[in-house]
């Protein structure tokens, strides 16, 4: 599928913009499809993008027209999509629009919230219930070998959440033992982009093919984090434990959704008493597949490193 054309919608995210880049890497040529079109693409400077086989386009996943006629237009025959919040059928009117109008394969990020059977996820459990409808949409239109859902667990860029504390030097959380596997999105956008150029056939042999779980190179606690992106900066952070309730209150404070502060407090206290996310080989098989469709695998002291504007220095 090298010399194919591919589009990929969002390529202004972090992980958006490593997938256009690691396709375009690969020989295929990449669409840009964006709201804005005048908008930067992170990793991509102008001259790279006029000198590589890129090409700019709008498109709003909200609106499936926009989509169908991106598509057409540019002739691509592979995606990338994430999940637009806002959509009340699930992105089922943009799945068939990019169906329609000539796609035949779509990488979707999804989320490691997702486990188990699709059609057995609660709307209470509002990540992975999302992220499952789109799933279960892309199973019925495209069908089985049409798509790949790319499950990866706990972003990096997640510590905007914890920006400013990390800042002043004092960071309140609850449980700051429990570790997450804090995953590079760049990471993720490899293993997409490797995903959109070989197509279907990249997961071949997988006892699972429509899904891939990815987690970080290494479980680091939220304390050691903490002091990881303090030291970015050049910062001695103090780390200070409060509890759930507060440690709750604290992340919204700081801009992150109740729907997601709650459920992420509750995952680090069963983090605590071992019955996590990562249990049953998830993280083992997360962070092998990783290194499997990545090709490279950045450390969490790497990153921190790298990305200290996402802290706001």
């Amino acid at each position: 599928m090298s010399s194919a054309t591919t589009i990929v919608f969002g390529p202004t995210g972090h992980v958006g913009s490593a997938a256009a880049i690691t396709a375009a890497q690969l020989g295929a040529k990449v669409v840009l499809a964006l709201r804005d079109t005048q908008k930067p693409i992170p990793g991509l400077t102008a001259d790279q993008e006029k000198s590589g086989s890129y090409e700019r386009i709008q498109a709003d996943l909200n609106k499936p027209e926009t989509i169908e006629a991106a598509v057409r237009t540019t002739g691509a025959k592979s995606a990338f999509l994430y999940l637009a919040y806002g959509t009340p059928d699930h992105m089922r009117g943009t799945i068939e629009a990019l169906k329609a109008s000539g796609i035949e394969f779509v990488v979707f990020l999804s989320s490691f919230a997702v486990d188990g059977d699709l059609r057995s996820i609660e709307p209470s459990n509002i990540v992975a219930y999302l992220h499952g409808q789109v799933e279960i949409n892309l199973e019925e239109v495209f069908g089985a070998d049409g798509y790949v859902a790319v499950r990866p667990a706990f972003f990096n860029t997640n510590v905007k959440w914890w920006a400013g504390m990390i800042r002043e030097g004092e960071v309140k959380i609850a449980h700051p033992n429990s570790a997450f596997d804090w995953i590079s999105p760049g990471d993720i956008g490899r293993v997409a982009g490797t995903l959109l150029v070989q197509g279907f056939q990249a997961t071949s042999g997988a006892k699972e093919r429509n899904f891939i779980t990815l987690c970080g190179p290494k479980l680091v606690s939220q304390g050691d984090a903490m002091g990881i992106f303090g030291k970015a900066i050049g910062k001695d952070v103090k780390v200070t434990e409060v509890n759930e309730e507060e440690g709750v209150k604290i992340l919204i404070e700081n801009g992150v959704p109740e729907f997601v502060a709650e459920p992420l407090v509750k995952s680090v206290a069963a983090a605590k008493s071992g019955s996590n996310q990562y249990a049953g080989g998830r993280y083992t098989e997360g962070s092998l597949n990783l290194k499997k469709y990545a090709g490279q695998v950045t450390s969490l002291d790497e990153w921190a490193v790298a990305n200290k504007e996402v802290l706001g220095v």
